[in-house]
Order: C-alpha cells, then structure tokens, then sequence
C-alpha cells in the first residue's frame, strides 16, 4: 500500500524517529501503526517509542554562523531534564543541529543515526524541536545571539543600501545590539503596520470589556474613538520592535536609535528586514 505524508508524520509525532525511518517502518508493516511502533523500537528506537508521554521541556537551542557571516542558523532540541540538555553528547548534538541547519540540510534525516545513538544514551524523549536559517539578502549585516546558556536564540537581519555601511562595525554592532533587545523584549513584529487589525480588534476588545468592568459601563462612541486608537497605540509599542523603548537607552526607543546609527554612517536608511526569536519550549 501507499504510505501518506500524514501517515509518516503521525508516527514521527508518536515515536520521535526520523522521516525516512517512519517511512520504512510503515512501508514494513503495510501502514499498521501499532506494528510501525514495534518496528521502530526493535530496530533501535525503542526508547522514544517507551517515552512519548513524556514531556520534552528543557533542552537547549543553539546557533550556527557560516565563516563569512553571510549566513547563519538556528536549531532547537529538546528533552525531558536539563541534567541531560547539559550533558557533552546532547550539547554535541545540538550543534550539529545547527550546523546541519546552516547547511540547508534536514536535520532528522541527515543526524538520523546520531539521533538514535543520543535516545540509547540519554534514555530520554528527545525531539528536533525546529530551526530557521537566513541567508543575507541584498546588502546589510546578519547578526546573531544566544541568551542564558542556550534558553532563548536571535537572529536579525539589518538592510542598507550602502556596501561601505554594511561592511562597517558600527553596523555590525547596531544588529548585535538589536538582537539583545529582541531577546529581552520578545517583540512579534517589525513594524505597527506589520499587525493583523484582526490581533489588534482582538486586543480593543479586551481592553473594552475590562474598561467596562471597570467603569460599569463603555464612554460615549465619540469618545472611545480616541480611546481606541491610544490603546492600540500601546499595544503596538509593546509588540513591535520599533517602537519599543530601547534597552540600552530608556530615552530612546528602537526606531530613533537605529536612525541614530544612520546619522553617525553618513545618513544611509537602515531598516530592520526581518527576525526571529526562540525560546526554550514556547
């Protein structure tokens, strides 16, 4: 029989085994689940298959450049303690997570072997959580962090028409500082505009409701007119990168800052392109 996508990734999610090993224990045992499972652990997976309800919780999330800095990777593997997540064959692993990333390789399959040997020796539920990999771009800078021992990673990317900018420390060190403050801030987006108005009605409408816990009662719709745009105001300073207070400078927020860079580099535009943030488990 034909062995679906669905089917594969129904017993990747069960058993924590790689894709290609999914698809031929299912190929095996012609698309029986329970048999799949019994498959996997008698090939070497037993581990994962004994431990799926286990919660994979701790674990680590490491980062990957490429020697010209014009790309890099992130790669998140969890397991069950953090006395395993700081263990040398874990920590080994997930680097390689992160390299094989770089690489634009998949993970479980390329590591698929050295998966299994890290299940046999932890004895834990581990799992290949996720990974991101940029490449620059146009001109600008990649930038690249890694907060509290592997518990939150970063990368931004930072546009500007000038090569000579680009090619700058001060650049360099504008998305080095970009990235502390999207570890330390968790913003969802770039820009207020970059918000879904669907977020943001979900938002007011939270906002009104306690208002009228509150007051007892909503303020005339002249008024809540303003009343709506300042919340949303808020919400968006809060969320988006560039309007947030700058975490080096509390005079500043994001915006001015990076505009701060520019003026010191002769005035070329620089605008954040794009950005990611994980954090352990979330």
């Amino acid at each position: 029989m034909a062995i679906t996508i669905q089917q594969i990734k129904e017993l990747r999610s069960a058993t924590a085994a790689g894709m290609g090993a999914c698809k031929e224990a299912l190929t095996a045992t012609n698309g029986d689940m329970a048999e799949a499972v019994k498959y996997l652990r008698e090939k070497g997976l037993a581990v994962a298959a004994k431990r799926v309800d286990k919660e994979s919780k701790q674990g680590i999330i490491a980062l990957a450049v490429a020697p010209d800095k014009k790309s890099m990777a992130l790669a998140e593997v969890n397991c069950e303690t953090d006395f395993v997540a700081k263990t040398e064959a874990f920590i080994k692993f997930v680097d390689e997570a992160a390299q094989t990333a770089l690489a634009g390789k998949d993970i479980a399959t390329t590591l698929e072997d050295d998966y299994k040997m890290l299940l046999t020796k932890t004895g834990e539920n581990v799992k290949i959580r996720r990974s991101e990999r940029y490449v620059l771009e146009g001109t600008g800078v990649l930038s690249g962090y890694i907060h509290m021992g592997g518990k939150i990673g970063v990368m931004v990317e930072l546009a500007t028409p000038c090569e000579k900018c680009a090619a700058s420390p001060e650049l360099a060190e504008a998305a080095h500082m970009i990235c502390l403050q999207i570890a330390a801030n968790a913003p969802k987006y770039i820009n207020p505009e970059d918000v879904p108005q669907a977020e943001i009605d979900a938002e007011l409408e939270i906002k009104l409701n306690a208002l009228k816990e509150q007051k007892g009662k909503l303020p005339p719709e002249q008024a809540l007119v303003g009343i709506k745009k300042g919340m949303a105001a808020k919400y968006c300073t809060q969320i988006c990168l560039m309007k947030q207070d700058y975490v080096a400078d509390g005079d500043l927020t994001v915006e001015k800052y990076l505009a701060g860079v520019s003026k010191n580099l002769g005035g070329a535009p620089i605008t954040v392109k794009r950005f990611v943030r994980m954090q352990l488990g979330a």
